[in-house]
């Protein structure tokens, strides 16, 4: 199936490692240039520029600066003219790196505000950032990456959760927004605890209790997230909007 993004330029936030780094590649390898965000460890971000090639654009970014999404933005036009796809995959895990084993209510208030705006702001302001491009193109594709904590929820996930269920909402309401102005669709997906190359400690410790309850047995590998996102975000996708889609191996 030919997706309809060869020349079309991506923004893939967090695309250093885990499941960025395979949504990053899988848009190159359908033939987009993509740009490909990273807060401090631009190393792993060479390492993927390397593998896609004179298609990729490193770009440095961080979800709590205000002025990075303009700046993104700017350094992506400036590079192809142009802005067709939004991956907002990025995330802040907060000071602790995942759940907390304490009650939500003594976590301090600079840690969980932290945990919202970062998580849902960053999303968010960036969004508004590449709106404007997409309108003026009629043609667009946003895709948010949020978490099955939002939904189901785990003890210690509070505000993280909290925050994910910030974009379901936004991106419901972007879909009508935006969609009255072109051909622009607005997506959440949904991935479940999924095993990548940076959280092998974590899916060593629950990866358990998640494959007993997925009718196949496992946990769900980056690039089997990867799939739906690049998808989503192509022209083969003509009106699926304003949707959640699980990808969670069935949990």
């Amino acid at each position: 199936m030919d997706l309809g993004l060869t020349g079309r330029t991506v923004i893939v936030t967090g695309a250093s490692g885990g499941i960025g780094r395979h949504i990053a590649t899988g848009f190159a390898a359908e033939g987009a240039d993509v740009v490909l965000t990273y807060r401090a460890n631009r190393s792993d971000a060479e390492q993927v520029a390397k593998e896609i090639g004179d298609r990729a654009l490193l770009v440095p970014y961080a979800m709590d600066d205000p002025d990075a999404a303009g700046a993104l933005v700017e350094a992506a036009l400036a590079w192809t003219g142009r802005i067709d796809v939004l991956v907002n995959n990025a995330v802040h895990w907060g000071s602790t790196g995942g759940p907390v084993d304490r009650p939500f209510e003594a976590v301090p208030d600079a840690d969980w505000l932290a945990t919202l705006r970062h998580n849902a702001e960053g999303a968010l302001r960036l969004s508004r950032a590449v709106a404007p491009v997409l309108r003026d193109r009629r043609w667009g594709r946003l895709v948010h990456i949020s978490s099955n904590l939002a939904v189901d929820g785990m003890a210690g996930s509070e505000y993280y959760a909290a925050a994910k269920a910030a974009l379901h909402g936004f991106s419901r309401s972007a879909a009508f927004s935006l969609g009255r102005d072109g051909d622009i669709l607005s997506n959440v997906v949904m991935p479940g605890l999924t095993r990548t190359d940076t959280n092998a400690a974590i899916a060593d410790e629950y990866g358990h209790h998640f494959s007993a309850l997925a009718p196949i047995g496992r946990l769900l590998g980056a690039a089997e997230v990867a799939g739906p996102v690049v998808y989503l975000g192509s022209a083969a996708n003509t009106g699926i909007t304003g949707q959640v889609i699980s990808v969670t191996g069935g949990v």
